[in-house]
């Protein structure tokens, strides 16, 4: 059979062509009935039909699966073992009662003894189908951790990938990319939801750091691999370990992985629209949250100096303008992302040294106040009050508390003052807005309106001075 009438099939020809090639593989393994090119080329068709649910139940069945981890795991040929194992990891993906099976039938142990290798392939594969068992079934991780080396194994790979990049090659190698990604979206999986063995992949923190510099940081889509997989590997390790330490705040250069994190962070708040900022760069910006938590002083100054608003930003009202910070502020509350938002808020916070007052005066009331309302944090009793700012020149300069900006770089209004029925009207208008917004159960505040009739400041207004509403 000639490579290009491979998996040609459709419909009810394919069920049948996907059912013989089961049965034979099947009958194969107990008495070694195909050549072996024979048996490697009946996989690569069961790989193609596979591709496609359609018509290919029969991959899908516990046999089937069970022949396919049967020839992936005890051939004695690699080519052979690499063949169903490709087939067996396209089956994960695309049925998830298959998950199961690879620890059900007590395979996971020999995935696990599999990712013991120099071959980038095998690493690819075997990291592949543990990644997706991940996702069907949670209580074999804690004994191939505990029993079967799991960390070791995934370190020693990160480690020989790190060793590969100091060497800077040439050519580029795609299979050494894939292998790398799927073993830190392994070790992501494995400390995200076997948190109480986490601590025995510390130990990695130096290889993901050194991996950071694998490559340039391309401008469009520059958290796809590896930067994307490498900072979420970061986020369940612990960075505090003397060691870590050491490797994310060196002496010679306290301020390098913070400094590659933020332009990363940088490039990628302009790439990415709402949609990919939520899913994509949350991971990154937590990566950076955990950073700073644990770093000195000097390192927690340098950040802040590139997340925070500058001089130059206090010229307009902050949140407006192009910069990594006017960024950051305004999707501290783009609705559309609600992780995102959160995270930024609370990385802007800590770097504020969770000082609700220096948090007020680094972002203005108008970011701040609903992360303090959301978190309990109580409102400085100064935070509409103007305060003094550095400007470039370092001379003092009054900020509005509300907006960030510098006050004599306030546009003037040069509409004529409201007069006293425009501003009863407009009160009436706010009125009714808060008290639809409340029945949305967007806002549980008090109206501002209500509050201030309450406090006599405003007069009721005749029903014939109230104009309809659109």
């Amino acid at each position: 059979m000639s490579g290009v009438q491979l998996g040609t099939a459709t419909g009810p020809a394919k069920l049948k062509a996907v059912t013989e090639l089961v049965n034979k593989l099947t009958e194969d393994l107990d008495k070694a009935s195909l050549l072996p090119k024979d048996r490697d080329e009946a996989l690569e068709e069961l790989k193609i039909y596979g591709r496609d649910a359609r018509n290919a139940d029969p991959i899908f069945t516990k046999e089937g699966i069970s022949m396919l981890l049967r020839h992936g795991f005890q051939s004695s040929s690699s080519d052979t073992s690499r063949a169903a194992l490709r087939v067996l990891a396209n089956s994960m993906l695309l049925k998830a009662e298959t998950r199961r099976m690879l620890v059900d039938q007590g395979f996971a142990t020999q995935a696990c003894d599999g990712l013991k290798t120099d071959n980038w392939d095998n690493e690819f594969l075997h990291s592949r189908v543990l990644l997706l068992s991940t996702y069907g079934t949670k209580e074999h991780l804690s004994n191939l951790i505990t029993e079967h080396h799991l960390a070791e194994n995934i370190t020693e790979n990160l480690n020989r990938h790190a060793k590969l990049a100091a060497t800077k090659p040439q050519q580029p190698q795609p299979m050494e990319d894939m292998a790398l990604s799927e073993t830190l979206k392994l070790l992501f999986n494995v400390t995200h939801f076997c948190k109480d063995e986490a601590s025995h992949f510390n130990t990695a923190v130096p290889h993901i750091a050194a991996l950071l510099w694998k490559q340039d940081i391309p401008s469009s889509k520059p958290l796809d691999s590896p930067f994307g997989p490498l900072v979420s590997a970061l986020i369940n390790l612990d960075i505090s370990t003397a060691t870590n330490q050491a490797v994310i705040y060196p002496s010679s250069e306290p301020n390098k992985v913070a400094a590659r994190l933020i332009s990363l962070l940088d490039t990628a708040m302009a790439t990415y629209n709402d949609n990919e900022l939520e899913t994509t760069v949350t991971p990154l910006v937590s990566a950076m949250l955990k950073i700073s938590e644990h770093a000195p002083s000097s390192v927690r100054e340098y950040i802040g100096s590139k997340i925070l608003p500058t001089t130059e930003d206090r010229k307009s009202v902050l949140g407006r303008g192009t910069t990594l910070s006017a960024r950051l502020l305004k999707n501290s509350t783009n609705a559309m992302t609600p992780a995102l938002r959160d995270t930024i808020a609370h990385l802007l916070f800590e770097i504020s040294d969770k000082d609700a007052s220096k948090f007020v005066e680094n972002v203005g009331y108008g970011f701040a106040s609903g992360f303090l309302f959301k978190n309990n944090v109580p409102v400085p009793e100064n935070a509409s009050t103007t305060f003094n700012a550095d400007d470039s020149t370092g001379a003092q300069r009054m900020v509005n508390p509300i907006t960030g900006q510098f006050m004599d770089q306030e546009k003037v209004s040069e509409l004529p003052p409201m007069t006293e029925d425009e501003k009863l009207r407009e009160a009436e208008r706010l009125f009714v807005l808060f008290e639809r917004l409340k029945k949305t159960g967007i806002i549980d505040v008090e109206n501002p309106v209500v509050q201030a009739m309450q406090e006599g400041r405003f007069r009721e207004l005749d029903d014939d001075e109230v104009e309809e509403l659109d």
